[in-house]
């Protein structure tokens, strides 16, 4: 895919603002369930306009045989680094990486940005990992080339997993006890910045069930950065620009699911990123292909969805594009009174919360 695949809506009226609830902040999970398959699940009858109150667990109950999950397995890397200005200890410096332009520069949101010029070096981990910053990109952001000592480590993943810490949202204050728990049970390739929340739910049991069932299981890969979850400033929904994020569909996935929707089964996408990823690679005939690139692609009400028949999500941030895509795949008003429902039965938010399932 040589040029990033981005969203061709018409302009909409719509307002950022027209996705604001409100959210006491003790509705915030703070921590994952005990048990993952034990969160609260709100299930949305899109063509009965109901709402159902179950637990994840339940999810079995309205999955078919013939049906596709189409996953994400993207693996969360420990993407958050402490340092300092080369030679100026005091001089304290933040780095989130986001995506990788080659084996050993990534692009980085650096906190603070004015300690990074272009030229700047920096020291983590005590030495174990140094960076050079070698391109500007916008606002925070930085291309940095990392030196490792290559004998010692194979890659700069082995350095992450010594000195990196997993990159939970900010709007986590706890500690995490255990950093499996921000992994799904799937995950497979290193590259995300933050996990795909949805499928955290998931056992190993739990996903032998579905198979059992008839259901077949198909992954495909989106590297989640700061374009699912870059707050929206513009105040038009249309003028918000999405950053891109690599995506990969392999053939076999491609083929499965294919196979699947020609037969009369369902493609239900287990999360925003898994259900952007296969609207970045289907055609208009429905058709999915195998793909790896860049998508940008912003989904938001007026989008006519061409892979998608069931989505599996948590609930989202106010004012946020993943609730403007949820609001595209039912509609803007039932999402939101189904959120302010979920609000006063105090299910819990965002990437430790509970789940919705739209069919």
């Amino acid at each position: 895919m040589s040029t990033p695949i981005l969203n061709k809506l018409a302009p909409t009226d719509l307002k950022t603002s027209d996705f604001y609830y409100d959210l006491p902040e003790e509705r915030i999970a703070q921590h994952p369930m005990a048990e993952r398959d034990h969160s609260r699940l709100m299930v949305l009858d899109r063509q009965k306009n109901t709402r159902e109150h179950k637990h994840f667990y339940d999810i079995l109950d309205y999955l078919r045989e013939g049906d596709v999950l189409v996953i994400n397995d993207s693996k969360v890397i420990p993407a958050r680094l402490y340092g300092h200005a080369e030679g100026r200890p005091e001089a304290k410096i933040e780095l989130l990486l986001l995506r990788q332009r080659d084996l050993d520069t990534w692009e980085c949101l650096v906190k603070p940005g004015k300690r990074a010029r272009l030229g700047a070096k920096m020291v983590f981990g005590e030495g174990l990992l140094t960076g050079t910053v070698t391109d500007i990109v916008e606002e925070g952001n930085r291309y940095i080339h990392f030196d490792y000592d290559r004998e010692q480590n194979a890659n700069i993943y082995d350095i992450l997993h010594k000195i990196g810490l997993m990159p939970l949202p900010p709007y986590i204050t706890e500690q995490l006890k255990d950093n499996s728990r921000y992994q799904t049970v799937y995950a497979r390739e290193e590259g995300s910045a933050a996990a795909p929340t949805a499928g955290l739910h998931f056992t190993p049991e739990l996903l032998q069930k579905v198979r059992e069932k008839g259901v077949a299981i198909a992954p495909v890969m989106l590297h989640v950065g700061l374009g699912t979850f870059r707050p929206v400033k513009a105040e038009r929904v249309d003028e918000h620009i999405m950053h891109t994020e690599y995506i990969s569909v392999t053939k076999e996935s491609a083929d499965l699911i294919n196979a699947r929707r020609a037969a009369g089964g369902r493609v239900i996408a287990v999360g925003t990123t898994s259900c952007r990823t296969l609207e970045s690679v289907t055609d208009e005939h429905g058709i999915v292909h195998p793909v790896s690139g860049d998508t940008g692609i912003f989904i938001y009400p007026g989008y006519r969805f061409r892979a998608v028949d069931a989505l599996i999500t948590n609930f989202h941030l106010p004012e946020s594009t993943l609730l403007m895509l949820v609001s595209a795949f039912y509609d803007r008003d039932h999402v939101l009174e189904a959120y302010r429902e979920a609000v006063e039965m105090e299910y819990r938010f965002f990437s430790f919360g509970d789940a919705m399932f739209l069919q």
